[in-house]
């Protein structure tokens, strides 16, 4: 069984997608933390609720650089158990690039969601980026995390319509709904063994 450590700054309403989900179809994953960089994240008392143990690894203030941060979180991650060979880190709403060593150690073992139709509109502010440019659709994308941003190998994308009077506000909302939905499937794939990599491209057997 899997050892799962969810990684969040805020609210967590995808790591609350993703618990409920485990819980409700009966996952082959152990929900072992979830960790904030804040300690003030909204999220941390919703994972409590839900019976997952918390943790908090202040990153405000860090003298160090990305990688001397990152050692700090794998050694929680080793103390539950959520190991390179049997563990598995999802990324939801964590507001912090994660360094190269991070990635390598837990290689095609960290997944990330983005609230945007990659490799369209990578980065940050990406519902504005889309209204201002005036795409017609946008979406979300269930991506596993490479050594840059917004570039690894994608797993399942949602698409969302743009509507002439939208804002980044209210696109963000449409856009968040489908997070919810394809999130939670793409940990139940990987989860299942149904994920086969082969360079950047993904197949879902």
């Amino acid at each position: 069984m899997l050892n799962l450590a969810i990684l969040i700054s805020g609210r967590g309403s995808n790591m609350e997608a993703i618990l409920k989900s485990i819980k409700k179809k009966k996952m082959p994953i152990n929900p072992a933390v979830v960790i904030s960089n804040k300690p003030d994240a909204k999220g941390l008392k919703i994972a409590e609720k839900l019976g997952v143990k918390t943790e908090i690894v202040i990153s405000k203030g860090f003298k160090g650089d990305r990688w001397d941060y990152d050692k700090k979180i794998i050694t929680v991650l080793k103390r539950y158990g959520v190991t390179p060979t049997n563990g598995f880190v999802c990324l939801a709403g964590f507001m912090r690039i994660i360094s190269p060593q991070f990635i390598r150690k837990y290689k095609n073992r960290i997944m990330n969601i983005h609230p945007a139709l990659l490799p369209a509109f990578s980065g940050l502010e990406v519902q504005k980026q889309a209204v201002d440019y005036g795409v017609k659709y946008s979406g979300c994308t269930v991506h596993l995390a490479d050594e840059r941003v917004d570039t690894g190998p994608i797993i399942i994308q949602a698409v969302v319509k743009v509507n002439d009077n939208d804002t980044a506000e209210t696109l963000a909302k449409r856009i968040l709904k489908q997070e919810h939905r394809i999130y939670p499937e793409a940990v139940r794939l990987f989860a299942k063994g149904k994920i086969k990599i082969s360079g950047r491209k993904t197949k879902i057997s």
